[in-house]
């Protein structure tokens, strides 16, 4: 097929890619492996010979990593991103963080958006991954790597969400609770809404408690006051289990409005660990992920990637209880 000669447009037009993806294809750049085949077997065919000079212009990286976050206000959020700003910055690269506020469609036109602003890699801090988000990854052609949720296709970096809750559980069956409430968030969330509830339910069933009231909120202090007064109104557990700390600190002035003390009255438990946690009285029992060492971790993986370099398709973060003075002893 040598009726004409060929460009790499025209062989990026063939591939379904963009041309920089056929240049670092000819350099010796990051490109998929699936691309990578489809390219060789549309060269072969074709019998493409890029142009020798053309060839010798390396793809040139623009050292922009693109950051696609659910929300700006998150203290968890905020601690990864900072940590990964930090890490690839001493690498050379800057970031560009976009904010969703939450809404899905604006995720996916956002990392759309930063691909073609023709950064080197993108991070995605997610809440969610449908089957949107997994075609969206495989049309990309360059490194995106997922914080927060497993993406099972590409490569993830994950609380450990169902060992925290499990020892969490554990933890306050030890104590004796037998009138439980789990405060949980929508299964939409994997992580949170079934892997953190699923380990808290099988750590307390290891100690033979299989009861356990659940009712559901979001993230948000506001409709998870709403829930919480609405549910004291029905019913008053020993212990509140709650699936973030934002959740547990609504609990905490529902039950006080009631007149009720922690935890004499009411037990309560988070997740997150975050500082003000620590200044209520009394101080909060939570799970601290090391939220630090996730952005440390995205970052070492994320520049790896970058280089071509291997990296393991999922890394999981660590976690500490914090034992607080919020659970009684029963």
């Amino acid at each position: 097929m040598k009726d004409k000669q060929l460009t790499m447009q025209d062989i990026a037009d063939l591939a379904g890619v963009g041309k920089s993806t056929v240049s670092r294809y000819f350099n010796g750049g990051y490109v998929k492996e699936e691309t990578r085949r489809k390219l060789k077997e549309i060269i072969e065919k074709v019998d493409y010979t890029p142009n020798t000079i053309a060839q010798s212009l390396k793809a040139t990286k623009t050292k922009t990593i693109g950051i696609v976050a659910p929300c700006l206000d998150s203290i968890t959020s905020s601690r990864v991103m900072m940590a990964l700003d930090e890490y690839v910055r001493n690498e050379g690269y800057v970031t560009i963080i976009i904010n969703t506020n939450h809404n899905e469609m604006r995720e996916l036109t956002s990392i759309e958006h930063v691909w073609k602003m023709n950064v080197d890699a993108i991070v995605l801090i997610a809440t969610n991954i449908t089957e949107a988000h997994r075609q969206l990854a495989h049309k990309i052609d360059v490194p995106m790597l997922f914080i927060g949720q497993v993406f099972s296709d590409g490569y993830s970096i994950v609380n450990d969400d169902y060992h925290a809750g499990f020892d969490m559980g554990e933890y306050v069956a030890k104590k004796g609770h037998m009138d439980i409430t789990y405060v949980g968030v929508n299964a939409s969330d994997r992580a949170v809404g079934i892997e953190r509830k699923k380990g808290v339910m099988d750590g307390f069933q290891t100690h033979g408690v299989s009861s356990i009231n659940t009712i559901e909120t979001d993230f948000t202090f506001t409709h998870s006051q709403d829930v919480i007064s609405a549910y004291l109104k029905k019913h008053i557990p020993s212990v509140f289990i709650c699936a973030t700390d934002t959740i547990a600190l609504a609990c905490y002035k529902e039950v006080q409005a009631l007149q009720l003390k922690v935890p004499e009255d009411i037990s309560i438990v988070g997740f997150g660990g975050y500082e003000s946690s620590s200044v209520i009285t009394p101080s909060l029992c939570t799970v601290r992920f090391d939220n630090e060492m996730a952005g440390k971790m995205a970052g070492e993986a994320i520049i790896k990637w970058i280089n071509g370099e291997i990296i393991p398709k999922m890394q999981s973060v660590g976690y500490t209880i914090i034992e607080g003075e919020s659970v009684q002893s029963i």
